[in-house]
């Protein structure tokens, strides 16, 4: 008896180990799957995922194995996201944390100066007078969404002081961020276009910016950085947006998810809170500890550029490796009782959020500052933050943040 063909194609399993999955993020229940990864030895191959096939690197010990080859582990090929570039359809912005030596080393030298220790110092007061200005408006008894009003408010201030950014356009900055640092966006082709639109809006933005100081003495802002630079100053359109977005986005969404993360997480474990409340010389590992267990960025990645073994595991020359700092800064073998917070945790700044090796994170000491500060004048203000709701948090496997917070203030 004849019968009609069909189509006997399968959609693979999914792989209850692919943590690239957005809805991971979005409901708050990472932790699982990668415990397990780290159980059975902290490096998993998913061949189908919404990115293709990738290795997890999840514990400590590899990942800073793989950050310390960057001549064998590429940034430069594929990129530092779990999603590939597509011909004619994505445009290429490079950007000196996506180079390898020898680009990387001067275009990242260009823009160091401006977070040395002298330069953390020389910011300290205006952040400081920034944070009160912000700390001083907040109503308390009353619910507010932390994240918009004092997370991405105290942000963006420091965007703009940075690049020089006028004052009244600031919040540009970071919806610019937030359009370019969504790795979710690379499977939807509407709102690529879309991300593209607002990305060329940000470099017409900041090539008047640049016009108008090309011809001026230097000043201490990044785009005067960039245009009394060797390394720098004869970047093209792509390449200046590319590194833009970079120092945009690093300057965004590490601190601003940081800033939400001391809202929420102590929350969550209130014996430590009322441990930092009571001795605020506790601030600076605290602000150590809240980086660790936030990890603002969930991963960057890298791409073998030769076959090589990695603790056992073959690796092929264009294999893509997901460095998942997220699951790296919850080793047991390193932090007893990772998924707490402890804000006197001893080794706490041996944590992974800023990265390791040549790439690390090069604005770690603003960021740093910036959270240690709003630390210390809501200690002196005895404020306590009470989260009054769900939080929404941001659905996507590279960025680990809040969208909203509803909260309500308290004195102790």
């Amino acid at each position: 008896m004849a019968t009609l063909a069909t189509d006997t194609a399968v959609a693979p399993a999914v792989d209850p180990l692919d943590v690239s999955r957005a809805e991971l993020y979005r409901d708050d229940t990472w932790q699982a799957p990668f415990a397990e990864i780290r159980a059975k030895g902290g490096i998993h191959r998913t061949e189908h995922s919404a990115f293709g096939p990738y290795w997890s690197i999840a514990t400590y010990k590899p990942l800073v194995e793989v950050e310390s080859l960057p001549d064998l582990y590429s940034s430069e090929s594929g990129g530092i996201t779990l999603a590939d570039f597509q011909e004619g359809v994505d445009v290429r912005m490079p950007m000196f944390i996506a180079m390898d030596r020898p680009k990387h080393t001067g275009q990242r030298r260009t823009v160091a100066p401006a977070f040395t220790p002298s330069e953390m110092v020389r910011m300290t007061e205006h952040i400081r007078t920034r944070t009160t200005e912000i700390l001083d408006a907040l109503p308390v008894g009353e619910t507010f969404d932390w994240v918009d009003t004092v997370s991405v408010e105290l942000t963006t201030q420091m965007l703009a002081i940075l690049f020089d950014f006028p004052w009244a356009d600031r919040r540009k900055l970071t919806f610019w961020s937030d359009w370019a640092g969504d790795i979710e966006i690379a499977r939807d082709p509407v709102k690529k276009q879309e991300r593209l639109m607002h990305l060329f809006e940000c470099a017409t933005y900041f090539q008047t910016l640049w016009n108008q100081k090309v011809h001026k003495e230097p000043t201490p802002d990044l785009i005067s950085m960039m245009i009394h630079s060797e390394a720098m100053s004869h970047m093209d359109q792509q390449e200046f947006l590319g590194n833009l977005i970079l120092l945009i986005v690093g300057g965004n969404d590490t601190t601003r998810n940081s800033m939400s993360a001391y809202a929420w997480g102590l929350a969550q474990f209130p014996d430590e809170r009322a441990k930092l409340e009571a001795d605020p010389s506790l601030i600076q590992n605290a602000t150590q500890e809240i980086i660790r267990w936030q990890t603002p960025l969930s991963h960057m990645r890298r791409t073998a550029l030769q076959d090589t073994e990695l603790q056992g595991h073959s690796i092929k020359a264009g294999d893509k490796l997901a460095l998942w700092y997220v699951s790296a800064n919850r080793d047991e073998s390193v932090f007893e009782d990772a998924d707490s917070i402890r804000v006197d945790r001893p080794n706490a700044r041996r944590h992974l959020a800023f990265g390791h090796g040549i790439h690390r994170c090069v604005g770690a000491r603003l960021a740093e500052l910036q959270i240690g500060i709003l630390l210390e004048e809501m200690a002196k203000r005895r404020l306590r933050v009470n989260p009054t709701g769900e939080v929404e948090r941001v659905a996507a496997c590279f960025v680990h943040g809040y969208k909203k917070m509803p909260v309500e203030l308290s004195r102790y």
